[in-house]
């Protein structure tokens, strides 16, 4: 269903009466006008405030700024309301409902004009800024954006530092007052990073009122535009939007007509319902691509877990000046533990197949790691290591049901990047490769810059882009985090983007972490998080580390419902999951796919629990992590069809299990439920437990 409806009001120039836009279910309202010559702009929740007034504005470098002396003009309201349906995702359809206000304004030292989108939603606000083409305003050079969010108190934050370059950061939560004495302990050491000036924050940033309100700020539709971050006024608690510089401090550069990203602002008093929202998808453009049917979910394991470990090379040889084209590999003496070899990865793929996995990641099958850091020849992404036969192992694979996913490390050298990347993309698509892992580790070479930049932005949607004409699916690693655009490019299967799996095999991940990430990193696509370690006990795989995953086995199995990801990694060693080979019955089971998802109960940081219906089948599966306390469910099962038994069985965390001392302690029993049925279960602090409900016939 589609349904417009316009309405033009056109309001005197001296006039400055608010104009207001209410959402489709009256619960929200939103208002603009231009107070002292500054556009202006509130939100309410049920009457209540819950943004207060807060300015919009823009400084240019080689325009006037377009920050004060404006006057309203015209006001155009809008109704929208259609039903569409992903290519992939955590429902087979998704409802776009909003009524819109699109305000015109005018600063009348200038005579300019700009165009104010407000878009509301049951669940929040999305606002932009529209530049039509005009003398006196093209090729415009931002200096900054200047957009607040003024909140009405000290709320409670659930927050990572202000970085330019990384968001792989440690939640902390704390109230607004006390982020700037906390920032510095909170920054901890990554292989890039920029501070942005205390107190500062990254989107998308959760907070909690005192009444027990969800706001949640972040952004929409990034495309050809700077990240926007968030600076603090910790006195009058208001954030300002910062945007992230180029090499040399520029904000952004825009040609005429353009838009802006949507800031995003969602307000509800159920936790449930902000991690069911699909506003930020909603904002972006419909998919642009004619053909998907060759996109497609992933579960995947990987020869990676053993090289994060260290346990593993990723290099052929040990570490020494090599010079692509010219270096003869076959004259070096290999490493002795280089992972990505023909006989290592043809073990893979025996396990994986017999488990029913569709593909595998190779990491270090490619030229250039021995001396790959910061350099214009860093790697090579077609030219493959002597121990490493591409054609004979995807052959392999083939013959085994599966396909090898193919790893593109840039060491953020992305003038190498794209100097090869036609040939790069053509070489995986011509030896049966459709998932490409990219990553971004370090500074950006040559030229500085940062990851989330313009530049950077358009690099990464390049590649997307540019992915879709060889049939490539592409999943980024340190890019930026998402903002929705995979319903507009849903090839763009998947991103990291926050801090992962693979720093449980250093310094780790704090239990209240994945209790978080849905709430905040989620909200703007998929994560390809890695879940699934079950040998908590990082010396099992490489003696010499002695770090311990603080999880325990039944909260890694949960994540694969709880963390939505059409890209599912399956992370662990083969050895782990033969020595926890009932455990991992349920990653081998559960679905990536899903007709409906159902968020059963939900708190920031204490639990999450998600019930998900798998595509085309009538299977459940449902999965709950506790984070820095234990908690105990009792949910019901109303949303199994009436009349209709099923058998449930059940992962658990065991009554003595503890992710310190003893994470493998579980329980796994299968019981006959129907709709009518109550489960009561009780997980441990960082435990989780996992169920899959198939019906009995």
């Amino acid at each position: 269903m589609k349904k417009l409806i316009t309405l033009i009001i056109c309001m005197f120039p001296l006039l400055s009466l608010a104009e207001e836009v209410i959402s489709p279910n009256g619960v929200l309202k939103a208002k603009f006008y231009v107070s002292e010559g500054k556009m202006t702009y509130e939100l309410f929740f049920h009457e209540k405030v819950i943004v207060k007034p807060s300015h919009l504005g823009l400084e240019f470098i080689n325009w006037p700024s377009m920050m004060e002396d404006f006057e309203m003009g015209e006001v155009e309201y809008s109704s929208f309301d259609e039903t569409w349906k992903p290519v992939w995702g955590e429902t087979s359809s998704i409802r776009n409902h909003y009524n819109e206000m699109k305000v015109t304004v005018r600063q009348q030292s200038t005579n300019r004009h700009l165009i104010i989108r407000l878009r509301i939603f049951n669940e929040g606000l999305g606002l932009r800024y529209e530049f039509p083409r005009q003398e006196g305003l093209d090729n415009v050079k931002i200096k900054e954006e200047h957009t607040e969010f003024a909140m009405t108190g000290d709320h409670t934050a659930y927050w990572i530092p202000g970085d330019y370059d990384t968001d792989e950061y440690e939640y902390s939560i704390s109230r607004l007052s006390e982020i700037r004495n906390l920032e510095e302990k909170a920054r901890t050491e990554n292989a890039t990073q920029t501070a942005i000036p205390a107190p500062s924050t990254q989107t998308s940033l959760l907070m909690k009122t005192d009444d027990g309100l969800y706001l949640n700020i972040h952004e929409a539709a990034l495309v050809d535009y700077s990240c926007m971050h968030l600076t603090l006024d910790d006195k009058k608690f208001v954030f300002k939007s910062i945007l992230t510089p180029d090499s040399k401090g520029l904000k952004g550069f825009i040609r005429c007509p353009a838009v802006s990203p949507w800031r995003t602002i969602m307000v509800t008093d159920d936790a449930r319902e902000m991690l069911a929202s699909k506003m930020i998808l909603n904002l972006n453009e419909p998919c642009k691509l004619e053909d998907t049917s060759w996109i497609h979910p992933v579960k995947y394991m990987g020869v990676w877990w053993e090289m994060m470990t260290g346990a593993a090379s990723w290099g052929y040889a040990d570490f020494q000046a090599i010079k692509l084209g010219e270096t003869d590999y076959k004259k070096l003496k290999p490493a002795a533990n280089h992972a990505a070899n023909n006989n290592n990865v043809k073990r893979y793929i025996d396990f994986a197949s017999k488990h029913g996995f569709s593909q595998l990641l190779v990491e270090g099958w490619n030229e250039g790691w021995e001396d790959s850091w910061q350099k214009y020849d860093n790697y090579s992404f077609t030219k493959a290591y002597p121990d490493f036969n591409v054609k004979e192992l995807q052959a392999y694979a083939k013959a085994h049901g599966m396909k090898l996913m193919m790893h593109h490390e840039t060491s953020a050298s992305v003038f190498n990047y794209e100097r090869q990347l036609q040939d790069a993309y053509r070489f995986a698509r011509d030896n049966g490769y459709d998932v490409v892992k990219s990553g971004y580790v370090g500074n950006i070479f040559p030229y500085g810059g940062h990851h989330f930049d313009q530049w950077m932005n358009n690099h990464y949607l390049y590649c997307i882009k540019e992915g879709a004409k060889y049939h490539l699916m592409i999943n980024g690693h340190e890019a930026v985090r998402p903002t929705g655009l995979c319903r507009t490019y849903p090839n763009m299967i998947g991103n990291e983007s926050a801090r992962g799996m693979e720093f449980q095999a250093t310094t780790g991940c704090e239990p209240k972490h994945v209790c978080i990430l849905p709430f905040t990193r989620l909200q703007g696509g998929p994560m390809d998080y890695t879940p699934g370690i079950l040998e908590m006990d990082v010396s099992k795989v490489n003696p010499n580390n002695h770090a311990h995953v603080k999880a325990t086995v039944c909260n890694q199995l949960a994540l694969y419902v709880t963390l939505y990801s059409p890209l599912q990694m399956a992370a662990d060693v083969p050895e782990s999951y033969e020595r926890y080979a009932d455990a991992f019955k349920f990653i081998e089971d559960v679905a990536i796919d899903w007709d409906e998802s159902i968020y059963l109960e939900a708190e920031p940081a204490e639990f999450i629990t998600v019930a998900r219906k798998a595509k085309g089948k009538d299977d459940w599966y449902i999965g709950s992590v506790s984070g820095q306390h234990p908690h105990s469910s009792d949910i019901s099962l109303s949303f199994l069809d009436k009349g209709r038994n099923y058998l449930a069985t059940i992962y658990c965390d065991a009554k003595d299990a503890d992710y310190r001392n003893n994470p493998a302690s579980y329980n796994i029993y299968q019981k006959k439920v129907n709709s009518k049925t109550r489960l009561k279960l009780h997980t441990v602090e960082s435990g989780g437990y996992a169920i899959s409900i198939k019906p009995i016939e």
